[in-house]
């Protein structure tokens, strides 16, 4: 599909502000359903994904399951929300030795399982909005020991919702980023909004209902440094290298989705 295509810094596969999002993906709900709303936060449209059961409600890319993405671009990356329910998202891959590897990352996983072909793994996610990135050639190579050669396809499941999903040459600085990649875009000008001044005596806003448009992106960076430390992601053994994902939980008291039994887990695939 984009083997053909010139592949360098950014390719974009699904961007919620458009007229056809989904032109490229292929979409399947049972018991849910999948449709562009308007997000509060971000002041955006973004795609809802949402479903009593991952497994049966989530979109795939390409939109010919029988076709290949041919992307090149080692890293992958997702603007996506938190709501705090059952969430995942797989990726499949072709190594140098022609073999097809699926890396399935989730927030109901409990350990890192490494299989000849599908590695699972466990994520956290921040309250709100976070970037997600993932570095296909680091995973590839710690789970099988092999190259990355390029990304054939892509699946997205309930619940969620999406800004934007690319994929990039490197990671990049916050502000090496275009406008359009960024959650909160150009800074407002706070000298032509009207202010408002309290009272001393006047009671301070809820931290609830304050700092959501203007708070900061949670990035949730999977790199190769932080599969070397300690962190609620469970690193597989050393051989055969397994992956891991360095994410960064929400503060706590944050109400997260209880850990899935491996019975349970059975049942969602």
């Amino acid at each position: 599909m984009y083997r053909a295509s010139y592949q360098k810094g950014f390719l974009t596969i699904l961007y919620s502000v458009g007229s056809s999002p989904l032109d490229n993906w292929s979409t399947f709900t049972k018991n849910g359903y999948i449709k562009r709303i308007y997000d509060e936060d971000i002041k955006s449209l973004v795609l809802e994904i949402m479903g009593s059961n991952v497994s049966t409600t989530f979109i795939h890319c390409p939109s010919d399951c029988k076709a290949e993405l041919g992307i090149k671009l080692p890293f992958l990356v997702l603007l996506i929300k938190n709501m705090h329910k059952y969430f995942c998202f797989e990726v499949k891959i072709q190594d140098d030795q022609r073999f097809m590897r699926r890396f399935r990352v989730s927030n109901f996983q409990s350990k890192t399982s490494v299989k000849p072909f599908c590695t699972a793994m466990p994520m956290g996610m921040s309250p709100g909005w976070n970037q997600i990135q993932f570095n296909l050639a680091d995973f590839t190579r710690r789970a099988y020991g092999s190259n990355y050669l390029e990304t054939v396809s892509l699946q997205v499941h309930a619940n969620v919702r999406i800004r934007r999903i690319y994929f990039t040459d490197k990671l990049y600085t916050e502000a090496e980023l275009p406008n359009d990649y960024k959650l909160l875009g150009k800074p407002k000008d706070i000298k032509k909004e009207k202010q408002f001044k309290a009272p001393p005596t006047a009671r301070p806003p809820s931290p609830l209902n304050t700092g959501r448009a203007d708070a900061p992106v949670k990035t949730v960076e999977i790199e190769t440094t932080a599969l070397e430390t300690e962190t609620e992601v469970e690193a597989p053994p050393a051989e055969p290298k397994g992956a891991d994902a360095d994410q960064e939980s929400g503060p706590a008291g944050t109400e997260e989705p209880p850990a899935m039994t491996e019975g349970t887990e059975e049942a969602y695939y």
